[in-house]
């Protein structure tokens, strides 16, 4: 089977684990869930791009064995499909809330983009979080991420901390 032309393959990784409390849970997905409902996302963006459409997964992670995709990859062809992830977006709950380790959620997220059914002109990560895991677990999840075909992988702060700021 072909596969579809997508402008972005994009991944949101949304940290859970035990540092991060019910209002900064709330604040990552309220605030995803917020932008794909937001008819503007679709129409100022998504679809001025060369293909006008864009695919994207959402995934739960805390410590190195706690990852889990909870809406899988989904095209973005239209406001009603952006809206309709925005409501996947909220339908679901925290899975769990362990340790912190960005590099395992970033190696649990990197073999999907090779096994769904989209092609984008590019692969890109977002990892929301607010503490950090071992600096050389993380820098070696980002390298194989970017030596698999990952084109970029942005870092979301939750809080002010420097250290996390500086980690990310």
């Amino acid at each position: 089977a072909s596969l579809t032309s997508v402008d972005i393959e994009f991944s949101l990784l949304v940290d859970v684990s035990g540092s991060i409390d019910a209002n900064e849970f709330n604040l990552q997905k309220q605030g995803y869930a917020d932008v794909f409902s937001n008819a503007a996302l679709f129409n100022n963006f998504i679809s001025k791009g060369k293909e006008g459409k864009i695919a994207v997964n959402y995934i739960y992670w805390s410590n190195s064995t706690q990852q889990q995709e909870v809406v899988g990859w989904t095209l973005i062809d239209s406001v009603q499909a952006s809206q309709d992830f925005a409501n996947a977006i909220n339908a679901t709950s925290r899975p769990f809330s362990g340790g912190t380790s960005p590099g395992s959620a970033i190696d649990f997220a990197t073999p999907l983009f090779s096994s769904n059914e989209f092609d984008g002109e590019r692969q890109v990560i977002d990892v929301s979080g607010d503490g950090s895991g071992s600096i050389s677990k993380t820098s070696s999840a980002r390298d194989n991420a970017l030596n698999a075909g990952i084109d970029a992988i942005n870092g979301i702060v939750i809080g002010g901390s420097s250290s996390v700021k500086a980690f990310y």
